[in-house]
C-alpha cells in the first residue's frame, strides 16, 4: 500500500477523533472546518515520523490537540467563561423523567474550562491513563494527577454554584 493510501485509511479511521476535537474546543462550523483542515495538514505533514511506539489513535490525538491548542493561543479566540444561566437551562433538554439532560450540562461544563484542562478531561472520558494522558499533552503523570483533581473541584464547584 503506498504512503497516500496508508494516510487516507489512518485518517478515514480515526475520523471521529479528528472531528470530536475540532468541535469541542471550535464548535462554530466554518471555525471547525478550518481546524480540522490544519489537524488534517499537520498529520499529513507529520504522519512519516510515526514510528508506532504508541497506538495511532494516541499520536492523533498528540497532533491534533497540539495543533488545535497551537491555533487556539494564535486566534485568541477564547470563548468566555459565563455563567450557566437560565438561557443555558432552557437549551438542555429535559429526560422522560424530568431530569436535565447531565451529558449537556457537563459538556458546558467542560467547555468552560481552559484548554489544557479540557484536553485533560477529554482524554479521561475517552479511556486514556493518566500515563498516556501525559504522553500526549507532554506533562508528568504526576502533574495530570494534580490537574484533575483540581478540575473535579473546579467542575463541582461550578456546577453546584450554578443549581442555587
Amino acid at each position: 500500500m503506498s504512503f497516500e493510501k496508508d494516510f487516507i485509511r489512518t485518517i478515514q479511521d480515526h475520523t471521529g477523533i479528528i472531528n470530536g476535537i475540532c468541535k469541542t474546543y471550535f464548535p462554530k462550523s466554518d471555525d471547525f472546518k478550518d481546524a480540522r483542515q490544519d489537524v488534517i495538514l499537520q498529520l499529513w505533514r507529520s504522519f512519516p515520523t510515526f514510528r508506532g511506539e504508541s497506538k495511532i489513535s494516541t499520536w492523533i490525538y498528540k497532533v491534533a490537540l497540539n495543533t488545535i491548542l497551537a491555533k487556539r493561543k494564535k486566534d485568541h479566540n477564547l470563548v468566555a467563561n459565563e455563567p450557566l444561566s437560565q438561557l443555558h437551562l432552557d437549551h438542555i433538554t429535559s429526560g422522560a423523567d424530568g431530569t436535565a439532560d447531565f451529558t449537556q450540562e457537563f459538556s458546558w461544563l467542560v467547555n468552560t474550562l481552559e484548554d489544557c484542562d479540557r484536553a485533560i478531561i477529554i482524554l479521561l472520558v475517552e479511556g486514556y491513563s493518566n500515563k498516556e494522558i501525559a504522553v500526549i499533552l507532554d506533562l508528568t503523570a504526576t502533574n495530570i494527577s494534580t490537574r484533575l483533581n483540581r478540575i473535579k473541584h473546579k467542575l463541582k464547584d461550578r456546577y453546584h454554584n450554578e443549581q442555587q
